[in-house]
């Protein structure tokens, strides 16, 4: 766990399309809907009808449920005429909107454009334009975005509003969201590293939900041995089972629910060694080497993160790393580890927050040499209170090594924040 700070200082579009491919000379995503077009009453002027022609874009078509999703509505065409009797100068027309979410997300995206148009005559159709804004997935499916109705203000001569309303409009984009990886909190310990064959090793498995079926059983390499017994886990999802180990070619114990033993539904062997008990043969000695199981662990550089400034006004990025996080896995067997990372809003002064999504790393791993595992860093992206991998390695027959994890963080510190020190809590998980 660590802290975290930062101190601020139109063109005319073709008729809609069927469902699948576009025709030729279509943009992909491009919708058409009817739209009446409500002028402000200053103007004197009837409603205009007739049909939209949009198009909405997302910077992120497969994020992860917690990710901010950036989206875009162009309105390249409108049935809004200019309300004001004289021409409108150059960059005075402000649009804003709304986007429908459905499928596994439902709900409303407010969307928002600059002051950035050509002139336009009088009596003319207003401008296209363009509006931004995000939102957060909270679900994983496929998410569905239709455009909804638009607001254009004119600031020429006097502030006015034309409102656009419009009902049942097409889906113009969709995207598709997973889970984050949740991390695998199973363990298991053995009362005695080795013994002779048949004798009965105590064994404690944790992290397993309350009431589950929990096999333990023993482990050649990534093969299961004979040796296995069944138990069932308390309310505390901790096992107590007592195993005889009678098979020779036992080298290690795990314990796991469901059929048979897997990465998210299973511990990591702990080591085992079967001494066997037959008397040597005449004139020579048995000799016997135990392996002992190490842990997984991991040790941080530091303790505070401090992130670069950033100028009142402008915000920007405030740069900065975690610093080194060094993780030994000397458990031997085929499980592999994940090592994950959440971060709290950051706060400021009177309450002030900038979300924790606003946080984003991009990580770096590297095995040392000799290690039996690769490792690999996780995905550059927003960290975030769901939180996300920043490094892993995988399952395999013979696991294990030292590895040097960092990881290159930027806080997106929005203009106009108040001046202060912002602080927010980073905590890594290493499963």
């Amino acid at each position: 766990m660590a802290v975290l700070a930062a101190a601020t200082g139109g063109a005319l579009g073709p008729p809609a399309a069927a469902e699948g491919e576009p025709p030729a000379g279509r943009v992909p995503g491009q919708v058409d809907f009817p739209t009446q077009c409500a002028a402000p009453q200053e103007a004197g002027l009837p409603p205009a009808e007739g049909h939209t022609t949009a198009r909405i874009t997302v910077d992120d078509p497969a994020p992860r449920v917690g990710d901010t999703v950036t989206v875009t509505y162009q309105v390249t065409r409108t049935p809004a005429a200019n309300p004001v009797g004289a021409g409108l100068p150059a960059d005075v027309v402000t649009p804003t909107g709304r986007i429908l979410l459905a499928g596994a997300q439902s709900g409303e995206v407010t969307v928002v454009g600059a002051e950035r148009n050509d002139p336009v005559g009088a009596g003319e159709p207003l401008p296209p334009v363009a509006m931004t804004g995000t939102f957060t997935v909270t679900a994983r499916g496929e998410i569905t975005l239709a455009p909804g109705g638009y607001t254009l203000h004119t600031s020429h001569l006097m502030d006015l509003d034309t409102v656009c309303t419009a009902a049942g409009t097409p889906v113009s984009a969709r995207l598709t969201s997973t889970a984050l990886p949740t991390a695998n909190l199973r363990s298991v310990f053995l009362a005695a590293a080795h013994g002779r064959p048949g004798a009965v090793v105590e064994v404690t498995a944790a992290g397993f939900p309350p009431g589950t079926s929990v096999t333990v059983a023993g482990r050649a390499g990534a093969a299961e041995t004979a040796d296995r017994v069944t138990s069932t886990a308390d309310e505390r999802g901790v096992v107590l089972a007592r195993l005889p180990v009678t098979d020779r070619a036992t080298t290690g114990v795990v314990a796991y629910e469901g059929p048979a033993w897997s990465a998210g539904l299973g511990s990591g062997p702990a080591a085992y060694a079967v001494i066997d008990a037959a008397p040597p043969p005449p004139g020579t000695r048995k000799v016997t080497a135990t392996v002992e199981p190490g842990v997984l662990g991991m040790t941080q550089a530091g303790e505070d993160i401090v992130l670069g400034p950033v100028p009142y006004g402008d915000g920007g990025a405030a740069p900065g790393r975690i610093g080194t996080v060094t993780v030994k896995d000397a458990r031997g067997g085929p499980a592999g580890w994940s090592l994950t990372g959440k971060v709290t809003d950051f706060t400021g002064l009177g309450g002030v927050r900038i979300p924790g999504a606003s946080l984003s790393w991009t990580p770096s791993c590297t095995a040392a040499a000799g290690s039996p595992s690769p490792c690999t860093p996780g995905s550059a992206g927003p960290v975030g209170p769901d939180g996300a991998v920043l490094a892993s390695t995988p399952d395999a027959a013979a696991v294990g090594g030292d590895f040097t994890v960092d990881a290159a963080v930027t806080l997106q510190v929005p203009p106009y924040t108040p001046p202060g020190a912002y602080t927010a809590v980073l905590t890594l998980t290493l499963s």
